[in-house]
């Protein structure tokens, strides 16, 4: 029985998806099966269900369902066995032990590649064609940005042709489903993750020239369509998905998620979460959550009304810089490209609209008085004074001007850095993307964008840092980590809603790429072959 999967917006507009096999969401027949699974506790991590493979068929699983009369978990555990093969974990193999964390990385390189060119009816995986990096531990599939961040080593270990093809993977779901989803699983197809295609492609064009990357030109315009989807019918104060359009007429976008109800990846903790409140609540709960998951930044005081409390969550009322920073880079790489391609009127309509976007970004998220990029509340039309390592990407795509990268400069030195390396933010939550974690992307974004305005000592500073905490965790544990703590080195990261994960994709790439920029002495690496 192929099922089909359907994106819900805030006009109840249903778009269908094609093709997708399992689908988790309260209009489908495992929904009730599903749900029952993940209330009695059948795993200690919502994910591992909806990963298994359902090696019956939907028909089966759900009148064999009907037909057992218990709920507890024994009997539930029974009937999983009849149906589902539990997920493998894909990189939790022994190594031989190294001499150095460079030969570690390279020997995780091969065990962290993936490959499901064909569909399985009974799998929420979704087919993609070629071989691509899946970042280890409980995530088991590719996620969209770490992507990008696990290029830039695979890059620098020559691993050209797999990094190819792993555009090659996002241009096809763009082309299949019109969005790049926050993985290749069907519960992740109403939502997408930080817009880094573009990156991907310039970073590929680095090796193999505009010309071959001109083909991706499609790819990136259907990316664009997807964030910008209502835009043009936008009234002053009005919001449709991912875009807002303010009462002064700019137009700029925030992260949002087609669904409102619990994540199926964390059903357990979203219900409990909105446990008590009114229906309607509980929707605005559900979909805030999923929007915070559609920014990669999953969970943090970014997002919260009192910058403490999950509770408060209200995401989809935030302009972020870091996505319109995206965003900006993505309009003005088709204006490029429609360039290279005498397409000049296009070009022009995109590279105005990059600029739009540029002002409107220096005019709402730039605090004078502070000296420092924030977010942006769209409802209550103010600034957002919560200072986080999202105030670095203007920087990173030279969106800032020298006086402002100067002033950011000295924000960052004197609040974010730390002995391991650039804190995310400056308040400790107990969520992971806020203190005292560092995670690997934003190391690098701080990194480049330091660089940019010519500030290499304190960019290689933090650099160096991040590395040789990199180094410490795994002569400890023998692990590349998810995330580090990067204030007490002596502690491994918390905070959030599984256990600390080990791989570590866009962990390896980034310490990689650092390494080939020359932060430090380089280590001689094995060589893997693919």
């Amino acid at each position: 029985m192929i099922g089909v999967i359907f994106i819900q917006c805030t006009e109840k507009r249903r778009t269908p998806i094609p093709n997708v096999m399992l689908s988790y969401t309260p209009d489908t027949p495992l929904y009730e099966v599903f749900e029952a699974f993940q209330n009695v506790g059948l795993f200690e991590d919502s994910k591992t269900f909806v990963d298994a493979e359902l090696v019956t068929n939907q028909d089966a699983v759900v009148q064999d369902f009907l037909a057992t009369k218990g709920r507890d978990k024994q009997t539930l555990s029974a009937l999983f066995k009849r149906h589902y093969e539990l997920p493998e974990a894909k990189h939790e193999v022994a190594l031989k032990p190294t001499d150095s964390m460079e030969e570690h990385i390279a020997m995780l390189w091969p065990l962290l590649v993936h490959q499901d060119s064909v569909q399985q009816q009974g799998s929420s995986l979704i087919a993609v064609p070629k071989p691509y990096v899946i970042p280890g531990g409980r995530f088991r599939e590719g996620y969209y940005w770490d992507s990008y961040f696990t290029m830039l080593g695979l890059l620098e270990a020559g691993k050209l042709e797999l990094v190819t093809g792993m555009v090659d993977n996002f241009a096809y779901l763009l082309k299949t489903y019109g969005l790049i989803p926050n993985g290749n699983r069907t519960y992740y197809l109403s939502r997408s993750q930080p817009p880094v295609f573009a990156m991907m492609v310039k970073a590929l064009e680095e090796k193999k020239g505009r010309e071959f990357c001109l083909k991706y030109l499609p790819a990136l315009q259907r990316e664009y369509a997807f964030w910008m989807d209502g835009a043009a019918e936008l009234q002053p104060k009005g919001q449709y998905r991912r875009v807002v359009k303010l009462s002064t007429g700019q137009v700029l976008n925030r992260y949002w998620d087609d669904e409102d109800s619990p994540r199926p990846e964390s059903f357990r903790e979203d219900e409990a979460l909105a446990k008590g409140l009114p229906e309607e609540q509980q929707k605005e709960m559900y979909r805030n959550l999923r929007a915070g998951a559609e920014s990669g930044w999953d969970f943090s005081a970014r997002w919260f009304r009192d910058q403490q409390s999950l509770s408060e969550i209200h995401t989809t009322e935030i302009l972020p810089v870091d996505l319109n920073c995206m965003l900006y880079f993505l309009e003005h790489t088709i204006a490029e490209y429609h360039n290279e391609l005498d397409q000049y009127e296009e070009a022009k309509l995109m590279a105005t609209k990059a600029q739009t976007r540029k002002m409107a970004i220096q005019e709402l998220m730039w605090s004078r008085k502070h000296g420092f990029f924030v977010d942006y509340d769209w409802k209550q039309e103010k600034k957002r004074y919560i200072f986080t390592l999202a105030g670095a990407w203007p920087l990173y795509f030279n969106l800032a001007s020298d006086a402002q990268a100067l002033k950011v400069t000295h924000k960052l030195s004197a609040d974010f850095l730390k002995s391991g390396g650039w804190v995310t933010t400056l308040i400790n939550s107990t969520q992971q993307w806020d203190s005292p974690n560092g995670w690997a992307p934003l190391q690098w974004v701080v990194f480049k964008g330091l660089e940019n305005y010519n500030q290499k000592l304190l960019a290689k500073k933090g650099a160096q840092r991040w590395v040789e905490l990199n180094r410490k965790v795994w002569k400890n544990t023998g692990k590349m980590m998810e995330k580090y703590n990067v204030v007490d080195a002596d502690l491994l990261a918390g905070g959030g809603e599984y256990p600390a994960q080990d791989g570590f994709g866009w962990t390896n790439g980034v310490v990689v790429a650092m390494l080939a920029d020359g932060v430090m002495e380089k280590k001689k690496a094995t060589v893997v072959a693919e």
